[in-house]
C-alpha cells in the first residue's frame, strides 16, 4: 500500500501527522480526560505523563517511517481533540481512535474514520477492521454507523485491563467495495 497523506482537512477538523512538539498537548489531553479514557485504554490508566507522550511520538514516527502504522492528531481549531491511527495488517488495515472528553458527541471520530476508510481502500487495502472492548458501546457506535459488521470476538491482550472493560474485544470489519 502507498503511504497516506500527512494531513487531511474536513469541515471543522483536521488530521495531521503527529509532530515531535505535540507531546505536552497530548499529555494534557489524555490526562485531562481522566476516567473517560482510562476506563477503556490501558495506556491512560494511572495518568499520562510527558514521558509517555514523548515515547508515543517516537514510536509513531518510527511506525510511519517503516509503514507499520500511520497516526494523526485530530485537531479542532487550534486544539488537540484526540488521535486516530491506521495499522497495516496482512491484506488490510486496522483503525484505532480516541477523543479527549470535551470533544465527544460531535461525530468527529465517525467522520475521521470514514475519511480514513475511504483513503485506505483507495490506497489498496482489501478490508478495514476496528476493535474495541465489547463493553465500550460508544466506541462500537462508530463502525456500526459506518456500515461495518461484527465478524468475531477475541480475548483482550494480556496485561493491564482498564476498569470498565469486559476483557473481550469485539472485531468489526468492512470489505473493500
Amino acid at each position: 500500500m502507498e503511504t497516506p497523506a500527512e494531513s487531511f482537512t474536513r469541515d471543522e477538523f483536521s488530521l495531521t501527522r503527529w509532530r515531535s512538539g505535540d507531546g505536552p498537548a497530548a499529555a494534557a489531553a489524555v490526562s485531562g480526560s481522566g476516567a473517560h479514557l482510562a476506563d477503556w485504554v490501558p495506556w491512560a490508566v494511572g495518568g499520562y505523563p510527558d514521558e509517555s507522550a514523548a515515547d508515543f511520538l517516537r514510536l509513531t514516527h518510527e511506525n510511519w517511517e517503516t509503514g507499520r502504522a500511520y497516526e494523526w492528531a485530530i485537531r479542532v481549531g487550534g486544539s488537540l481533540a484526540g488521535g486516530v491511527g491506521v495499522m497495516t495488517r496482512e491484506g488490510g488495515v486496522e483503525i484505532g481512535y480516541w477523543l479527549a472528553r470535551e470533544f465527544t458527541g460531535r461525530g468527529l471520530v465517525t467522520r475521521a474514520v470514514a475519511l480514513l476508510v475511504s483513503d485506505a481502500f483507495a490506497r489498496g487495502a482489501g478490508y478495514v477492521e476496528i476493535k474495541h472492548d465489547e463493553a465500550n458501546v460508544r466506541s462500537g457506535a462508530v463502525p456500526d454507523r459506518l456500515g461495518f459488521s461484527v465478524v468475531r470476538k477475541e480475548p483482550a491482550e494480556e496485561g493491564v485491563h482498564p476498569p470498565a472493560c469486559a476483557g473481550v474485544k469485539q472485531v468489526w470489519r468492512k470489505e473493500k467495495p
